[in-house]
Formats: C-alpha cells, sequence, structure tokens
C-alpha cells in the first residue's frame, strides 16, 4: 500500500494555485470568500468542519454548486494524535457522513487540524482510502492568529509558485483579515495568469 505523507504542493509545469480553506463553513466570511472566486472564475477547496457543516448546509451546497471541493477536516477539530483510535476514526467518519448527506459522495481529501497526526491517525487515514495528508506552503502566513492583511499576503506571496497549496481560514473567529487578503491576492494571480484549482484537480498533475 502506497506510504501517506503531507503534501504541500504539486510538481507542475502549469500554472496552478490551490487555495484552501479551513475550520468553515461560516454565513459571513465563506460567503464572502465564494463571492471572490466566483468573480475571479476560480476554484477552492473547503475543509469544512462537521458540526459547522450541520448548521450551515446551505452554505455548503453553494460551495459545491459553484464547483468547489469540501474536504474532511473532521467532526470537531480536535488534536487527533490526543485521541484513542476509535475517538480519532469517529472523527473522520462523522465529518464525511455530514459531507456525504448534502454533496452525495464522500470527501477524497483530508487535513488534520493543526497538522496534528501520529503513526495510528495515518493508519486510519489509509484505511479510509485517502491518499494524501493536505498541507500547505504558506504556513508563516498565520492568518488564524489575524497578524493583519499586509502580512498574510507578503508571507503567501513569497510561496506562490507553480502547483502551490495555500491555506487560509474562513471559521473560528473575526476572519475579515484573511478575506481582504484573498480577494488581493486572488486579483494578483489571476492577473499573472495563474489558475485557480481545486487540491483534487492539483493532485491530478502529479
Amino acid at each position: 500500500m502506497k506510504e501517506i505523507t503531507m503534501i504541500n504542493e504539486i510538481p507542475t509545469a502549469n500554472k496552478l494555485v490551490a487555495f484552501t480553506f479551513d475550520d468553515g463553513p461560516n454565513p459571513i466570511y465563506t460567503t464572502q470568500i465564494l463571492d471572490i472566486f466566483k468573480k475571479a472564475n476560480g476554484k477552492a477547496t473547503f475543509f469544512m468542519i462537521g458540526e459547522s457543516i450541520n448548521k450551515y448546509p446551505e452554505i455548503v451546497k453553494k460551495a459545491i454548486d459553484q464547483g468547489h471541493e469540501i474536504g474532511n477536516h473532521t467532526n470537531t477539530h480536535p488534536k487527533l494524535s490526543q485521541l484513542s483510535s476509535a475517538e480519532c476514526l469517529m472523527e473522520i467518519e462523522l465529518n464525511e457522513k455530514s459531507i456525504e448527506e448534502i454533496v452525495g459522495e464522500k470527501p477524497v481529501v483530508f487535513r488534520p487540524p493543526y497538522f496534528d497526526y501520529n503513526e495510528e491517525t495515518i493508519s486510519i487515514i489509509m484505511q479510509k482510502e485517502y491518499s494524501a495528508i493536505i498541507g500547505a506552503l504558506n504556513i508563516e502566513a498565520k492568518d488564524w492568529e489575524q497578524p493583519g492583511v499586509d502580512h498574510i499576503l507578503e508571507k503567501s506571496r513569497e510561496c506562490v509558485r507553480n502547483g502551490s497549496i495555500l491555506l487560509f481560514h474562513d471559521g473560528f473567529g473575526d476572519r475579515s483579515q484573511t478575506v481582504e487578503a484573498v480577494r488581493i491576492l486572488v486579483s494578483e494571480l489571476i492577473s499573472q495568469g495563474y489558475q485557480l484549482v481545486t487540491v483534487s484537480e492539483l493532485l491530478n498533475q502529479s
């Protein structure tokens, strides 16, 4: 069986970048991000939390209708390495169930909360037939800490190249800085000839 690793980028000759958003859906910020991508004719991957999916199914439907991808980010956002095998499996499966009920199929991409996982987590992810753990290049942007639009932009720009996976957050707190940074970055990348794709579309380049 193929070994599972964390993927932060996919080597490709094509000008493709995958924006990813964690911790939604959120009725304020996710919808603003969807509008940005709609205007840019771009696609993104939303790593959503099961509990929030159940609260805002209409936002999940909107994202799917616009061609975005929904990824598994667990049910309640725990540190998976601190859970038992059974608890970890339940976190992943409850999320899958929530997504499947709305989307009609299970998610195919997975990102652990806090990028926290261990050998046991990997074993469960392989058992659930996820091909990889999805990371990101622009961790230093730290948009979850609300460090300012300029900081988020600067640290994300440094990581833009063909095949980059970029991380942002649309849930848990005030994400207005993130929305503004994403608005600017999306505009810049489109003008530079980049295509904004889902993680799965990027993975298919490899």
